[in-house]
């Protein structure tokens, strides 16, 4: 048999054999019992041993050890403790600790850089990054392999992007492209010239420095006399990353031609090009490439055909590919249930992550941060109140974007003041949480909140991005705040070098029209640099409707129907302008005209939770089980509204009926309905919210504040512009909606 200390010097020689944090220890227990072994000197055996725990992460561990060195520490010492520090995040430390190197005088070597530059990648800090560059350059270690590798990768991860360029010269990036031939030819890749062609060049200033550090990249990889697969997939993934999908397809096609193919990561890096220009057909191709050469079981290539046939519509390709998969992990999981959400199926979402949860795999960060949306746009406060709760005890509540999901979920299950403490109580607040508690505070009415939440956090040095100037202009937007509207889209438009996008427009023309300054808003929406959707037209044609000018409504519904002539609100939307200024007869045409194309008013629902379980509700509906309870219930609030002075707006009502059959519709709208079914639901006092696909009708408005006052109860309902919170007789929207 062996003898310790012969077995000792074997794992020294080949720490390999030390596969847990705890037989490292127990090694390092041994070492110091029998003094190393006897051939080696004490710090030999400790640099082999911090090597040993730099393995395992050990940070603790390290630093004692590293503190037992007489000063200077041995070179393979810094090595370990520069590593070990980079491996566990401590990224200001492990850069000390080069520059204390430096100052000893130990020179580094090619095990020292690898991990310097993942530092520096992850401070984002490009001046860092390009004197650790030169450093290596001057050391002549740029030729090697690794180190190449690293810098490639430093370059590409990088996010602080200054106007600088270690290597000099920059290429412009593109855009947009069309897909002419095949992807796959005789068994291999294939990018042909043309799939490369009909580039637009349409970017913007982080689009150009993005540019600047992918070809960095591109240089650090010409100047390398040895390259691998990690260093093709390096370039090829920098660039898609920044958005320069024309060489990142010509550089696998250089790979194609060399003795390195594409694999697993290669395709998973080109496969999201497929799904963000919708080609099916293409990204189909690699999956057959995929499959073929076993690629289709990685997690990662699963994930990405997952995401790839998503983005082209085909959610059952998805489904399909996830399905087949033999192993599903947390990355399918959550690559799947995101899809489902960020696709609008809702229900599938919430149902998978129920499954995932079946299935014995944990939820993570992104698990959450992808299923919130799904209880915000369905209104689930209830299962959004548990996963709060287990955000809470699984300690994922300081993930920034786990947060800030969670405070767009209660804002949009109508709870503003649980999504504003949540908002203060992030010890960390980025662009995305500032703005999505702008937004907040805009649908729910309180629009000079929103403001001075805007105003805050740039002066918190919080630079706002192009939804933030959203979400400000829609507060201004929902609170009549012209002078403002117009002071930040130009803000965004001087200050910051943003083009406003049709959502900008939009914003700032419904808050022109709603202001009753409908020229001023025709003119703004003809000038945009941008052809107008039908949806900016939409809401003028809205405000039309309130301020009754008819004129206008005409002008601006043919405008529409030139965009779309089948666009049903149109329509409708002029209806309402004719009958609100009492020309029946147009009305009546306008309806005839619909009937005629086949097109049908959307119907309006309204949905309401009550123990766990959603109710919906449609006008004039009665299948309800509980029906007979509600109709008594709104006749009961019909008759004490009445005598609080409640008058019917019966011309509100596009039918032509007379008063006793309009007072009726208007009686068995779904909101009503829903809001009737939550007060005969719940405890007296309790907050009643209810979420609707359409609009609030004027008049249901007015049922709505007079229910609050005698029912005494807070009503929240959320239609499909705003939230409405009624209460005392009053409605946050002031009535300008």
């Amino acid at each position: 048999m062996k003898s310790s200390t012969q077995t000792l010097k074997i794992l020294l020689s080949n720490p390999s054999h030390i596969k847990t944090s705890s037989q490292a220890k127990q090694l390092h227990a041994q070492t110091i019992k029998l003094r190393g072994g006897g051939d080696l000197s004490s710090h030999q055996f400790t640099t082999i041993i911090l090597s040993i725990y730099t393995n395992f992460n050990l940070l603790q561990d390290c630093l004692s050890l590293f503190n037992t060195f007489p000063s200077p520490p041995p070179a393979k010492a810094w090595k370990s403790i520069i590593k070990c520090c980079a491996s566990t995040g401590n990224f200001v430390e492990s850069v000390d600790f080069f520059k204390k190197m430096i100052a000893s005088g130990k020179s580094p070597d090619r095990n020292v850089f690898p991990s310097l530059l993942k530092t520096c990648a992850y401070l984002g800090d490009l001046r860092l990054g390009e004197s650790v560059h030169g450093c290596v350059v001057r050391l002549g270690l740029d030729s090697d392999l690794f180190t190449g590798n690293a810098l490639m990768n430093m370059y590409a991860k990088m996010e602080s992007l200054d106007a600088r360029n270690v290597l000099d010269g920059s290429s412009e990036p593109n855009g947009f492209f069309s897909f002419n031939n095949d992807v796959i030819k005789n068994g291999s890749i294939q990018v042909s010239e043309e799939m490369c062609e009909g580039f637009r060049k349409e970017i913007d200033i982080s689009d150009k420095k993005g540019a600047l550090l992918a070809d960095s990249v591109r240089k650090v990889f010409e100047l390398m006399p040895i390259r691998d697969v990690v260093s093709w997939n390096t370039v090829i993934g920098g660039y898609v990353q920044n958005r320069m999908y024309e060489e990142a397809l010509l550089t696998v096609r250089e790979m194609g031609k060399t003795k390195f193919k594409p694999d697993s990561y290669t395709l998973s890096s080109i496969l999201p090009i497929f799904a963000q220009y919708v080609n099916v057909v293409k990204g189909k191709e690699i999956h057959g490439y995929a499959v073929r050469h076993g690629f289709d079981k990685d997690v990662f290539i699963g994930s990405s055909l997952i995401d790839m046939y998503a983005n082209c519509a085909r959610l059952e390709d998805s489904y399909t590919v996830f399905t087949s998969s033999p192993r599903k992990d947390s990355v399918s999981w959550n690559a799947m249930i995101a899809v489902c959400v960020q696709n609008g199926s809702f229900d599938n979402g919430l149902r998978l992550f129920r499954e995932m949860l079946t299935a014995g795999i944990k939820p993570v960060a992104v698990s959450f941060s992808s299923i919130m949306p799904a209880c915000a746009h369905l209104t689930t406060l209830c299962l959004g109140k548990q996963l709060h709760g287990y955000i809470i005890r699984r300690g994922f509540f300081d993930n920034i974007y786990v947060a800030s999901s969670l405070m767009d979920m209660y804002a949009k299950c109508g709870n503003i003041s649980v999504a504003r403490w949540i908002f203060y109580t992030m010890e960390f607040r980025d662009t995305i949480s500032w703005t999505a508690m702008i937004m907040a505070y805009a649908l729910h009415g309180r629009a000079h909140d929103a403001v001075l939440l805007f105003n805050e956090m740039v002066a918190d040095g919080i630079k706002p991005n192009s939804g933030s100037f959203l979400a400000v202009l829609t507060a201004c937007s929902h609170g009549g705040l012209v002078d403002e509207a117009r002071k930040y889209f130009k803000i965004m438009m001087r200050d910051y070098s943003m083009s406003p996008c049709v959502e900008h427009y939009a914003a700032v023309s419904d808050v022109l029209g709603r202001t009753g300054k409908l020229d001023e808003a025709y003119k703004f929406i003809c000038n945009m640099h941008i052809e107008p959707t039908s949806t900016v037209w939409s809401m003028l044609l809205s405000a039309c409707r309130v301020h009754k000018n008819v004129e206008l409504a005409e002008k601006v519904a043919e405008r529409i129907l030139i965009i779309d002539p089948h666009h049903v609100s149109a329509y409708v939307l002029l209806s309402n302008v004719y009958v609100a200024a009492g020309r029946w007869k147009d009305a009546a045409k306008t309806r005839v005209s619909m009937r005629k194309k086949g097109m049908k008013k959307k119907t309006g629902c309204s949905w309401i939770e009550v123990k766990n379980k959603i109710h919906v509700f449609i006008s004039g509906d009665e299948n309800h089980p509980d029906y007979p309870k509600i109709n008594g219930a709104l006749h009961k609030i019909m008759e004490r509204m009445e005598l609080e002075g409640y008058i019917p707006d019966t011309n509100t009502v596009l039918h032509d009926v007379d008063d006793e059959q309009k007072r009726y519709l208007l009686s068995v709208h779904s909101e009503r309905l829903a809001i009737a079914f939550g007060v005969i639901s719940t405890p007296a006092g309790t907050t009643v919210r209810v979420t609707k696909n359409l609009r609030v009708c004027v008049d249901c408005h007015t049922a709505s504040k007079y229910m609050s006052k005698i029912l005494s109860r807070e009503i929240i309902v959320r239609d499909i512009v705003r939230f409405h919170h009624f209460k005392d007789g009053k409605c946050s929207c002031g009535d300008f909606w």
